[in-house]
C-alpha cells in the first residue's frame, strides 16, 4: 500500500510498497477515505520540531476518516462498512516511527469497549476511535477531529457561560474555539487576527468583537471592551509572546490558556504588571478519552445545523497531490482546513 513518509533528511514522499497494517482480534482494518492536514503537528514533525518524535523516517497523518473493510474475531463495536474516525497505525514496520500513520491507504481501529469487556486495559488512543453516522460525508468529516479536540480542550480549560474570552489565531482551531465558546454561552468573545477574510469568518461564527493586530494595540483594544480585563485569554496558534500580552488584559483570577504548539519552547514571562492571582494552563495534547466524550455533542450540533464542517475546509487534494497541501503551508498561502482525499 501507499503511505506518506517523512524521510531522515526531512523531505517527504509517498512510499508505494508499505506493508498492510496487521490487525488482531480486537482490531478492525480500515480503508482510509480522507485525512485532514494538521498545520501544527504535521509540519513540526516534518521539520523535526515535535516534542517526542525524533527518530525518522516517520509515517505521517492523524486526522483520518475511513471505512471498515475487515475485523478481528473479538470486535463488536465496529461492523464492516462502518464509517469511522481517527484510525491509527501504531505498529508500523521496523525501521519506521509512527506519526500515527493515517496518510496511508489502510489503517487500524481498536475496539476499546470489547477489550474492557474482556478484562484488557485499552491503549488510551483507542477510546477516540468512534463511528460516524452513515450519511456523513467522509471528506468533510475529517474536520470533526478538530471539533472534538477543541470542545474537549474548552472543557478542560473550564470555559463556561457568561465568561469573557480572547482568542488569538483564526485558523480552523481558533475559529472553532470561537464558535464553541458562543454555543457554550460565553461572552464577550474577542477575536484577534491579521487576515481580513478570517476576521470576517470569526464574526460570522459569533465573535462579539474583532481586533486586527496589524493595526491595533491588542491590550488597548481589549481593555476598551473589557476595562476590568477578561476571564480567559487563549493562544490557539502557537505564539509564545502572547502569554505576556495576555498578562495585560486579564482580570484577577483569570486564566491564560495555551493550546497552540510553538516551535519555540521558551518564553520569558513578566508578571509584574498583571493581577496577583492568575493561572497559566497549557493543554497541547488532548486526551483521546476526553475527545470521545465530546463526540456525541459535536455530532448533535452538526445534526442540528448549527455546526458545518464544510465551512472550515478551504482545500481538498487527492492523495497523489498531497505535496500541494504542504507547499501551501511552506509558501504561507492562506488556508483553512486542508483535507487529503483517498
Amino acid at each position: 500500500m501507499k503511505s506518506y513518509v517523512v524521510q531522515k533528511d526531512k523531505t517527504c514522499k509517498i512510499v508505494e510498497d508499505m506493508p498492510m497494517p496487521v490487525y488482531g482480534d480486537y482490531d478492525a482494518l480500515v480503508k482510509i477515505e480522507s485525512c485532514g492536514v494538521c498545520n501544527g503537528t504535521d509540519t513540526k514533525i516534518i521539520h523535526g520540531e515535535f516534542k517526542g518524535i525524533d527518530t525518522y523516517p516517520v509515517v505521517l497523518g492523524h486526522e483520518g476518516v475511513g471505512r471498515v473493510v475487515a475485523k478481528g474475531s473479538r470486535v463488536t463495536t465496529f461492523e464492516i462498512g462502518d464509517l469511522v474516525l481517527m484510525p491509527y497505525w501504531s505498529d508500523v514496520p521496523e525501521g519506521y516511527t509512527s506519526g500515527w500513520g493515517t496518510y496511508s491507504e489502510y489503517n487500524i481501529v481498536t475496539d476499546a469497549l470489547a477489550q474492557e469487556r474482556d478484562g484488557i486495559e485499552p491503549a488510551e488512543f483507542s477510546y477516540g476511535q468512534r463511528k460516524l453516522p452513515a450519511d456523513f460525508d467522509p471528506v468533510s468529516s475529517a474536520m470533526i477531529i478538530t471539533f472534538r479536540e477543541v470542545l474537549s480542550t474548552a472543557r478542560r480549560f473550564g470555559f463556561e457561560a457568561g465568561k469573557s474570552l480572547v482568542v488569538l489565531g483564526l485558523g480552523p482551531v481558533g475559529l472553532s474555539f470561537i464558535q464553541f465558546a458562543k454555543l457554550l454561552g460565553m461572552g464577550p468573545v474577542i477575536a484577534i487576527g491579521r487576515n481580513d477574510k478570517k476576521l470576517r469568518m470569526a464574526k460570522e461564527l459569533g465573535a462579539d468583537y474583532l481586533v486586527d493586530n496589524r493595526k491595533e494595540n491588542v491590550a488597548e483594544a481589549v481593555r476598551a471592551i473589557c476595562p476590568d480585563g477578561v476571564d480567559f485569554s487563549l493562544d490557539a496558534v502557537g505564539v509564545t509572546s502572547f502569554i505576556n500580552t495576555s498578562l495585560d488584559i486579564i482580570k484577577p483570577d483569570a486564566k491564560i490558556c495555551v493550546y497552540g504548539i510553538s516551535s519555540n519552547m521558551t518564553e520569558t514571562v513578566d508578571w509584574s504588571r498583571c493581577p496577583y492571582n492568575w493561572t497559566l494552563h497549557f493543554h497541547q495534547f488532548p486526551s483521546k478519552k476526553a475527545e470521545s466524550e465530546a463526540h456525541d455533542q459535536v455530532i448533535e450540533w452538526i445534526r442540528q445545523g448549527v455546526l458545518d464542517p464544510k465551512y472550515f475546509i478551504s482545500h481538498v487534494y487527492d492523495f497523489e497531490e498531497i505535496d500541494k497541501a504542504f507547499d501551501n503551508i511552506k509558501n504561507k498561502v492562506p488556508t483553512m482546513k486542508m483535507v487529503i482525499k483517498f
